[in-house]
């Protein structure tokens, strides 16, 4: 059910996100300041493009580095992320047919407002 789920969301706009968090992660590695949150970006973009069949989880143990690099995600790109993922989940949320889409956005905003201590992980 996963690889369904996966390819109608590839077809329907997932493709075309995940392209995007990766181009934008590797402008941000131009600069040595940006390549953390390039890296970010770039597995952001990964996991966008197949949610299905995946959960969040920790990304092991937190540190005061990754906590710092959270705050500044948040502030400089995170917040707009988890909004756009808000509202795309608001929108699929009003069919039945969009339902498991909507739960996939809403299972990513934890992940975009906080890439450096949250990860999507395959369902074994």
């Amino acid at each position: 059910m996963s690889f369904l789920g996966n390819l109608i969301w590839l077809i329907f706009g997932g493709l075309i996100a995940g392209l995007g968090y990766i181009i934008g992660g590797i402008l941000m590695c131009i600069t040595i300041v940006g390549i953390p949150f390039g890296v970010q970006a770039m597995r952001l973009g990964v996991a966008v493009m197949t949610p299905f069949g995946k959960e969040v989880l920790p990304a092991g143990r937190q540190t005061s580095l990754k906590i710092l690099f959270d705050v500044i995600w948040i502030l400089l790109f995170g917040w707009e992320i988890a909004m756009a993922h808000l509202t795309f989940a608001a929108i699929l949320a009003i069919t039945i047919v969009g339902l498991p889409f909507a739960k996939q956005h809403l299972k990513l905003i934890p992940v975009a407002l906080f890439p450096f201590n949250q990860h999507l992980e395959a369902i074994s």
